[in-house]
């Protein structure tokens, strides 16, 4: 049988990390699978945990008035899901939706919390990560709400206006 914490040291999230850290996420830590168009959590509602993918795919989107749940990105095995239980008010804010069998390691938002308050080192390391991600997935919100919203190239020699 497979240990929790061996999960944790083969991913690439948190390669790198001393095995003492390791060990102490293991404790808020648990194997979980989430099946195809199962949505795992809902834009603006409480976020009290995240996510290691070890397979699958997962869609994370984003509510737009008007024109409902938009697709800006798909996340693959190797990634983390959920950064939004590090910072208060403790909401999504996006939304996900498993997109193929994923296989994960879900964590307590909340003991992961109090680890983090707990040992000043491991608190600036995990945040740094998840900083890092949130960068990539605003990043990747903005360029997919610019292709929506963006007009579409006018065609050559097509004349306008008058």
């Amino acid at each position: 049988m497979i240990r929790t914490i061996d999960l944790l040291d083969d991913h690439p999230f948190l390669d790198g990390l001393p095995r003492p850290w390791l060990e102490r996420l293991s404790y808020q830590a648990r194997p979980g699978v989430r099946h195809p168009g199962q949505r795992i959590f809902q834009q603006g509602r409480a976020a009290d945990r995240f996510w290691l993918l070890r397979s699958g795919e997962v869609t994370l989107d984003f509510q737009v008035p008007g024109r409902g749940d938009i697709a800006i990105e798909t996340i693959t095995a190797g990634s983390v899901l959920g950064w939004s239980w590090l910072f208060a008010p403790y909401r999504w804010e996006f939304g996900a939706v498993a997109v193929a069998r994923t296989l994960t390691i879900e964590f307590d938002a909340a003991g992961t919390r109090r680890l983090i308050a707990e040992d000043d080192a491991l608190g600036r390391e995990l945040t740094t990560r998840f900083m890092r991600v949130m960068v990539d997935r605003l990043h990747a919100a903005r360029t997919r709400l610019i292709e929506l919203y963006q007009p579409a190239p006018s065609s050559a020699g097509e004349v306008t206006g008058g």
